[in-house]
């Protein structure tokens, strides 16, 4: 979608119009290399892209793949650019929101709670015994 929209975009007198198009056919190829390189296998380095791609953390990627999905809107904002890089910010939320963690169960933190709330009661007698 972000190939396609960036190549639309192209079709233009307006030079913006032309360097959004084109940063959005980058954005689509570097997502390519990133996350599908068997689509990009008789591209050398494709394979280590990849494998460097995989060693970033979550929040790494998201920041990445998120903010090449702005630059092109702050370019030209258009509907073209707007539904072209949602896909790229969506993968872009979706690798935030792994790095936020799963969500834990409400017992879970209520164990947590109840031992925190015993820990401080115990420091509470604890310093009230010792000054006495």
């Amino acid at each position: 979608a972000c190939a396609f929209a960036g190549l639309w975009n192209c079709v233009t007198i307006n030079p913006l119009n032309i360097a959004a198009g084109v940063w959005m056919m980058l954005n689509a190829f570097v997502l390519f290399l990133c996350e599908a390189p068997f689509c990009c296998q008789f591209i050398e380095f494709a394979n280590a892209v990849s494998v460097r791609a995989d060693k970033l953390r979550p929040w790494q990627k998201a920041a990445f793949y998120c903010g090449m999905a702005v630059f092109p809107v702050m370019l030209s904002l258009t509907l073209t650019t707007l539904f072209g890089n949602a896909i790229a910010f969506a993968t872009g939320v979706l690798y935030g929101l792994s790095a936020l963690g799963k969500k834990g169960d409400a017992i879970s933190y209520a164990r947590i709670h109840q031992q925190q709330k015993q820990m401080d009661e115990e420091k509470l007698t604890g310093a009230l015994e010792g000054q006495a």
